[in-house]
């Protein structure tokens, strides 16, 4: 019989999930007016600068209240004309008592009146003017484009989301992890990133994001990790894959040709030292690797284990052992 010689160690088990890159800022851009679109100017993955124009209402509603705001404006200028050739001609009535101190009072009073009209229509003008500027869709940031929402000829209104544009700068990678996973915090505090088409690009990241809500259709939860570098390979949605390392836990290793089962519960054969007789224990398994089996119960530190030949025993039955290496 093979067997080898159980030791209790640290085991630091590997996990290795797939996921993708995304922006850690998203940017929704809308209108501030609404209005029928007239030109959409990009298309999903275009790359726009913070001045470029994504899109243009026809801006007839703007240009009206502009042109209303004008004529208000002339007219509280030609008012206010009037009441300072008013008051100037008071002012010079009244040093030679030929007009009452009241008329000069009253002129006054219609002068400052005027100013006043003058100022605020001037501020509705500038209003105006400001939302006329609206009907162009600029970003306001720089990015790429990743969805839009509407067409020409589409009305919209004002804050409906038009396009969607990921910001350049810092990159995530983004995992959906299941809830077991999650309650298993890793090692170290550095996840390893690496292009799934090419692992040789590879960079490094730390948990940045955990979200609160766990996704009712696959029960998993997305975690952000964010990149420390990020290269140029690894573009926005390509996937990559990330590997952490789980906190160390004191477990025997052992061949998984070592399982078998018995009474419908997993065991392994073992041999004693002196006797060399063997029996079976019921063992508990703490997860499975490509080789081996991990248990976390029903070994001891320097038990003899078969790893081959087991199915030929019967419990209390004599055997010669052989040891092999364990890798």
């Amino acid at each position: 019989m093979m067997v080898v010689t159980a030791h209790v160690g640290d085991f630091s088990p590997d996990i290795s999930l797939t996921g993708d890159i995304e922006a850690q800022v998203q940017s929704d851009i809308s209108f501030r007016v609404g209005g029928r679109i007239v030109e959409r100017l990009v298309e999903v993955g275009d790359h726009v600068t913070p001045d470029q124009v994504l899109a243009r209402v026809d801006g007839k509603e703007q240009r009206i209240d502009l042109d209303t705001a004008n004529a208000t404006l002339a007219s509280a200028q030609a008012q206010l004309q009037q009441n300072e050739a008013a008051y100037r001609r008071q002012k010079t009535l009244i040093a030679t008592n030929a007009t009452a101190q009241s008329s000069l009072d009253t002129a006054q009073e219609n002068l400052s009146i005027s100013q006043a009209t003058v100022a605020a229509a001037t501020a509705q003008v500038s209003q105006a003017r400001e939302q006329l500027g609206y009907a162009d869709l600029r970003a306001g940031v720089a990015g790429t484009v990743t969805s839009r929402s509407v067409e020409a000829g589409q009305v919209v209104q004002a804050g409906q989301t038009v396009v969607s544009i990921a910001q350049d700068g810092p990159r995530d990678a983004v995992f959906d992890v299941y809830q077991a996973v999650i309650n298993k915090p890793p090692g170290s505090p550095v996840i390893d990133i690496a292009l799934v088409a090419d692992p040789k690009v590879t960079t490094t990241g730390t948990v940045r994001e955990v979200s609160p809500i766990v996704d009712a259709s696959k029960g998993t939860i997305r975690v952000k990790i964010g990149l420390k570098d990020t290269p140029p390979a690894m573009s926005l949605g390509t996937a990559v894959r990330g590997r952490a390392s789980l906190a160390p836990k004191r477990r025997v290793v052992l061949p998984a040709s070592a399982l078998f089962i018995w009474h419908s519960k997993p065991a392994v054969w073992t041999v004693a030292a002196d006797t060399r007789k063997a029996s079976p224990h019921e063992v508990t398994l703490d997860r499975y690797t490509t080789r081996s089996i991990v248990l976390s119960a029903g070994v001891e530190d320097g038990d003899i284990v078969v790893t081959k030949g087991g199915q030929l025993l019967r419990p209390g039955q004599t055997v010669e052992t052989v040891e092999e290496q364990h890798q």
